[in-house]
């Protein structure tokens, strides 16, 4: 009999135990307790309709061998409610173009080989030299540091412009990446069918031989944004206000899954299935992680001016809505994208002191008037702040958060 109730006792306190741990556990589910300290945060999470707000965060766990273990949380994540995603396409060219330089095994044939872009249309810009390069020339690699430093628009163009959209979207497809679509060059305004044209390419040797050219190119193929993505009330065209949403049918569409899945693709290939991976050397691999985590003013070639491009100018997490030094134990790998309102980011956040590291991608409509080309949006007083709380408020989740096996973090300590 006193068995029995020292078994009773010894069951009712496992189930206590096991309660209050799931109570504690309760209290750390993400975007519903703690969120009093962030007042921008809160007020997108209870309005997610008209912030049209997107979240996925990643929870990452390491097993004995160092591996990753990953817990999704998604906040009103939908693949086919269809936001801009400005510059967050330029990660996936700047990545398949680093493919596209590996299969065509030139001898010769590198990230700094120069790259000479012709012009046999009205609606394309030739470029024979690059002031910001080293050596004056533009390359594959050079255009891809512009890409994740500052965001380049014109880099990224001329990547799209080396590969056409035909590979470009072919690759994604084989990937498994099938909620995006990219058919346009960004910030440069051509037709739909001008951006199928796509520009002769040579590349030469230092001593100007040639190694490889392509001509001009056309893709028959027409990529339709899926769904009649419409936004807006109102956009203006040249100086007219037209009235009703801007259609956006023949511009780029990246989900949101999508685009953590690619991040997620750069820093842990393994957790993919081979043909779901970037095929890229583990050097053009780090290269790629490198400069996805440099800040402008770390860069010599190309180099930039601190005032304009501060350290949080790319980095919306934590840091993006002030213009302080990041401090150095905290490495942000990311892509960002801010138009039309929309803000954008897709993260591997690392701080190296405290074994911290968490996936986490976002987006945001900041657009009070829903007039599109007005050049009023609320990036400031809204979109920066909130990316800037959530980046802090999973953070200090991360801080809290107990774990069995500390990250090695020595394969991404890059010499900047």
């Amino acid at each position: 009999m006193k068995l029995f109730s020292k078994n009773r006792l010894i069951l009712g306190f496992s189930v206590l135990l096991m309660w209050i741990s799931s109570c504690q556990e309760k209290a750390q589910v993400p975007f519903q307790d703690g969120l009093e300290q962030f007042p921008v945060l809160k007020k997108v999470l209870s309005e997610p309709e008209k912030y049209q707000v997107q979240i996925i965060y990643t929870r990452i766990d390491r097993n004995e061998h160092g591996n990753p273990l990953f817990t999704d949380f998604y906040f009103r994540l939908d693949d086919e409610h269809y936001f801009y995603p400005a510059s967050t396409v330029k990660l996936p060219i700047a990545l398949l173009a680093l493919e596209w330089l590996e299969e065509q095994g030139i001898e010769g044939l590198d990230l700094d080989t120069p790259m000479r872009i012709d012009s046999v249309r009205p609606s394309q810009i030739p470029a024979y030299v690059d002031k910001s390069a080293e050596n004056g020339l533009p390359s594959i690699g050079h255009y891809i540091k512009k890409i994740l430093l500052v965001s380049d628009n014109d880099a990224s163009n001329r990547l799209y412009e080396l590969m056409g959209m035909d590979y470009i979207n072919r690759k994604l497809r084989e990937k498994g990446l099938n909620h995006t679509v990219i058919t346009q060059r960004l910030s440069f305004p051509i037709s739909p069918e001008e951006n199928r044209y796509f520009n002769p390419v040579r590349f030469v040797d230092k001593s100007g031989k040639s190694l490889l050219e392509l001509p001009g190119r056309h893709s028959d193929s027409v990529y339709v944004v899926p769904g009649l993505p419409k936004i807006g009330k109102a956009y203006y065209s040249g100086d007219s206000l037209v009235d009703g949403p801007m259609d956006f049918s023949f511009k780029n569409k990246f989900a949101l899954s999508d685009l953590h899945g690619v991040v997620k693709r750069i820093v842990f290939p393994s957790a993919f299935f081979e043909s779901e991976q970037f095929h890229i050397s583990e050097d053009h691999r780090n290269f790629v992680l490198k400069h996805m985590s440099m800040l402008p003013r770390e860069s010599k070639f190309p180099s930039y001016d601190s005032e304009e491009y501060y350290d949080g100018y790319s980095k919306f997490f934590k840091f993006g809505a002030g213009k302080d030094s990041i401090p150095s134990n905290f490495r942000i790998f990311n892509k960002t994208g801010w138009s039309y309102g929309y803000l954008i980011d897709g993260t591997y956040f690392v701080d190296f002191e405290n074994k911290v590291e968490f996936l986490v991608s976002a987006v945001v409509y900041a657009n009070e008037d829903e007039i599109l080309n007005d050049d009023k949006y609320e990036y400031q007083e809204l979109g920066l702040p909130f990316f800037a709380e959530l980046g802090e408020y999973l953070y200090q989740i991360e801080l809290r958060r107990k774990k069995q096996i500390d990250p090695d973090f020595s394969s991404l300590k890059f010499s900047y």
